[in-house]
């Protein structure tokens, strides 16, 4: 079994917070990336928006498309309009070849909202769950058909944050509904990180290796802090810099003959943590823990 290590550019190009990265381009960020060995990155809101455009970008820095957020408005459109509201963004990755399109409800979401303590995210009833994982089966059976499966993000500040979240969203759904794990967004949510891909590793198409710092998250936590105070103070950190056994996580995906992509995602203040230094971090250990787990890394 092989897989294949990509990162997302937010270490150098932060959507969220631009002002905290204004002194680092996308191509810097693409550049250095593949330097440091990673072969694919997640589509950033600063490279070109149109499919051709998209393409020469990446084939001019000799990565590939790796996936890439995809922002949901499944809680207020209807499935007829959600599917006309991502279609460009299906038919794009499926031209590109990506390996899946990383989506997350953002409809009512806190995650960008400064000021709004993450402890006050919006949550669903476990029936207002079971009808939003029927309304995104319909999505996902639509996507896949296509040829691009959706690999759905649980995240900090949204509807699917804790485990309970994404153990309601994954029984009441369809198979096509697939996961995106995310080692950080787990842990700072109060999930098990073991225990949750225990349970979903055969519904897990996409893997994001992100680490926080325990100390920062907790004091987030007792001081209602918001998700961009979060990553300011710097919750997340890439893989071997946190508290995460990244091993546990290799061995586990080893034994689920996991082939997809491995990401590197972790947003930082790159005053605090330069994005190249600490990405060089991520992916050294990524190549220590795969190799450990016996899962061979695709060039």
């Amino acid at each position: 079994m092989s897989v294949k290590i990509g990162i997302s550019p937010i270490a150098w190009q932060n959507d969220d917070l631009p002002d905290l990265t204004a002194a680092y381009t996308m191509e810097q960020a693409l550049r250095e990336g593949r330097e440091i060995g990673y072969t694919g990155v997640e589509r950033g809101q600063r490279m070109p928006h149109d499919t051709e455009g998209l393409r020469a970008y990446l084939e001019a820095a000799d990565i590939a498309l790796c996936g890439g957020w995809c922002s949901g408005n499944l809680l207020v459109n209807d499935v007829a309009t959600e599917r006309e509201a991502v279609r460009q963004q299906v038919e794009q990755f499926i031209a590109l070849d990506a390996p899946c399109i990383v989506y997350a409800e953002c409809s009512n979401t806190i995650q960008s909202t400064p000021g709004k303590p993450v402890n006050h995210r919006p949550t669903l009833s476990r029936n207002e769950m079971k009808t939003y994982a029927e309304n995104l089966s319909e999505l996902a059976k639509w996507m896949t058909d296509l040829g691009m499966p959706m690999a759905y993000h649980h995240h900090m500040g949204t509807v699917i944050e804790s485990e309970e979240d994404v153990n309601w969203l994954l029984e009441f759904s369809v198979p096509e509904v697939q996961l995106c794990f995310d080692t950080g967004h787990l842990l700072f949510g109060g999930g098990d990180v073991n225990a949750t891909l225990d349970r979903w590793a055969h519904r897990t198409h996409h893997v994001h290796f992100k680490d926080i710092r325990p100390d920062v998250v907790a004091d987030m936590r007792a001081n209602d802090r918001s998700f961009l105070e979060a990553i300011i103070a710097g919750a997340f950190t890439v893989p071997g810099d946190g508290c995460i056994d990244f091993q546990a996580v290799a061995n586990r995906l080893a034994a689920e003959n996991y082939a997809g992509w491995i990401v590197v995602e972790a947003e930082q203040d790159p005053a605090k943590a330069p994005p190249y230094e600490y990405s060089k971090l991520g992916y050294d250990h990524i190549l220590k823990v795969c190799a450990a787990a016996g899962l061979e890394i695709t060039a």
